[in-house]
């Protein structure tokens, strides 16, 4: 899942060392491919795409985020942003004190409608708006929307062996490639039950569930672009499409036409 031979230019972020407000937000267009550099926050951070496919790669994981979905990063993690389709992004940025209780790693939320449209109305508002005031009370009720979202199954945990790191390297850049985990096993030179019991252990999914969860993250940016399930679902190598929407609905709870439509 990672990017090669980029020519787009990289984001720059805002430059300040403390926040204006409790909540700062942004709103940016961001082309298919276009980056931020690897970086750490004192805040948290929201990115949300109400257009586009957003990718947050860390040391842990990487995280993706279609439309209705949005990025949550703790303070102090390393990270770095990569549109994989062209995106209308909405960014926040939140007080560490605003989210005492929030669970202390990356996640991907599901947004919903009212939150979309909560985060919309915070982008448009002043980086100084008063906090007193009408503005200050719509953040209040942002926040306390943000604390209630479902954490979604659209990321994919890397792990820190290094012979496990390797495999998953080499599956990232040819995800097509049918190497079962015997094969894995004996190019690392341990048995493929250790090679099996290390991958559940470190990303707390098996090889095979590791391999399916990739490459359907990988087909997210395709099915945003407005690519057909057939043409995406051989791709990512099913025989059928109907085997690649059954797959699509167990690991992200909805078809990929459910997940890419409008909401209201």
């Amino acid at each position: 899942m990672s990017q090669s031979g980029r020519a787009i230019p990289e984001r720059i972020l805002p430059a300040f060392s403390r926040l204006p407000r409790a909540v700062y937000s942004r709103a940016e267009s961001a082309p298919a491919g276009s980056w931020v550099r690897p970086h750490a926050h004192d805040w948290v951070q929201l990115s949300y795409a109400v257009s586009g496919v957003l990718e947050v790669r860390t040391a842990g994981g990487n995280f993706v985020a279609p439309p209705h979905c949005a990025v949550w990063i703790p303070p102090g993690v390393v990270h770095e942003v990569t549109a994989t389709a062209q995106a209308e992004m909405r960014g926040l940025y939140i007080a560490r004190e605003c989210t005492d209780g929030a669970p202390r790693h990356c996640r991907v939320l599901g947004v919903t409608p009212l939150v979309r449209e909560l985060i919309c109305a915070a982008c448009a508002l002043p980086a100084d708006y008063d906090a007193a005031g009408a503005a200050g009370r719509l953040v209040g009720v942002l926040l306390d929307q943000l604390a209630g979202l479902p954490e979604m199954a659209l990321s994919l945990p890397l792990p820190r062996d290094a012979r496990l790191a390797t495999i998953c390297q080499a599956l990232q850049a040819q995800p097509e490639q049918r190497r079962t985990l015997e094969d894995w096993a004996a190019g690392a030179g341990v048995s493929a039950r250790t090679l099996a019991r290390l991958f559940r252990a470190e990303t707390g999914l098996s090889f095979r569930d590791w391999r399916l969860r990739l490459r359907l993250l990988l087909a997210l940016p395709a099915l945003e672009r407005g690519r057909s399930v057939t043409a995406v679902a051989l791709d990512a190598g099913y025989e059928s499409v109907s085997a690649f929407i059954a797959a699509f609905r167990r690991e992200f709870g909805a078809t990929p036409r459910a997940l890419f439509s409008p909401r209201g």
